[in-house]
């Protein structure tokens, strides 16, 4: 049965597409107005429900899984923008204490051909397997589009089990793209900067993309969540990602809060240690390095950047 939504004055496409969810309709929001969401819950909605109400009534969940895609895509283009300004224009005697690799300096050129090959790659892939494989998967899961939305401390819980899912896939699946023949053909890319900037966060060989990627639908499908937790976790997953290759250490950033966070420290330094780096592979957390040793070559590349950061250091004093 087809209902039309009073409140919502869209495209005449998205008027089309509003519909109640019945047996016949199984991907669409199961209410046709405000009224009949709130008589359902037994409560008014909160202003977060209404406006998912408001967005999710008309979109069918293949699309707004697809919006995940376009957050993510989205996170990888617009968050590493204020630190590549500062890299690019400020002045080295600001930057400098903060700059992981300061005697590094990347030209505008740099930047922009890191970013061109980074969104190349992922619109092909967001327009091609990233659109049609895993969906299945997430609705097999049980991934939930509809009312009432879940609550912060259930959000929370989710994102912690997604992180440590992540972070332990994602650390042994590195680890192996370190290896001989892995890393020649696919990783090598990636390694392309030894002084990354956050557009290098996604600067990969499409297959390395495909692999890591993997895991974080690993943990939605052993914990399914509501859409909106999806999207969430995405925008996260990419803003950690650029915050680990954004080549700043500063002290007031609140991941120094995250306990065990890694953050651009560590990622950095494997950076530095290019095809031979044995360190540093988790991407969130210090935990599976120091369990499986992983950790040891840290010391080592850290005591040499120390001494490129004095001298750095030195020279702009001078």
């Amino acid at each position: 049965m087809y209902f039309r939504l009073p409140l919502l004055s869209r495209s005449k496409c998205t008027q089309v597409c509003v519909v109640c969810r019945s047996s016949d309709s199984p991907e669409m929001i199961p209410y046709a107005t405000v009224e009949a969401a709130e008589a359902a819950l037994g409560r008014g909605l909160t202003w977060a429900e209404a406006a998912w109400f408001w967005h999710s009534g008309s979109t069918p969940d293949y699309c707004l899984y697809f919006e995940s895609l376009v957050i993510l895509l989205a996170a990888y283009s617009l968050t590493p923008l204020p630190l590549a300004l500062i890299e690019l224009y400020a002045p080295a005697k600001l930057t400098t204490p903060y700059k992981l690799q300061p005697q590094v300096r990347l030209s505008p050129a740099a930047f922009l051909r890191c970013y061109k090959d980074t969104a190349r790659v992922l619109v092909l892939l967001t327009i091609g397997p990233l659109l049609y494989l895993p969906y299945p998967i997430v609705k097999i899961a049980g991934i939930r589009t509809g009312l009432p939305l879940p609550s912060l401390g259930e959000v929370a819980a989710q994102l912690v089990v997604y992180m440590l899912v992540e972070d332990y896939l994602g650390y042994w699946l590195h680890r192996l793209l370190h290896c001989g023949w892995a890393y020649d053909k696919i990783h090598y890319v990636h390694h392309e900067y030894p002084a990354p900037m956050g557009f290098a966060a996604a600067h990969s060989h499409w297959v390395e993309l495909l692999i890591l990627g993997f895991p974080a639908f690993i943990g939605t499908v052993v914990v399914p969540c509501h859409m909106s937790t999806f999207w969430l976790w995405f925008a996260i997953r990419g803003a950690v990602a650029i915050d680990t290759h954004c080549g700043f250490d500063f002290p007031f950033s609140p991941t120094k809060l995250i306990p065990f966070y890694g953050g651009a420290e560590c990622h950095d330094l494997h950076h530095f240690g290019g095809r031979w780096s044995q360190c540093n592979f988790a991407p969130f957390f210090k935990i599976c390095d120091y369990i499986y040793g992983t950790n040891k070559g840290y010391r080592h590349n850290k005591a040499s950047l120390m001494k490129q950061k004095d001298t750095a250091n030195i020279t702009v004093e001078k």
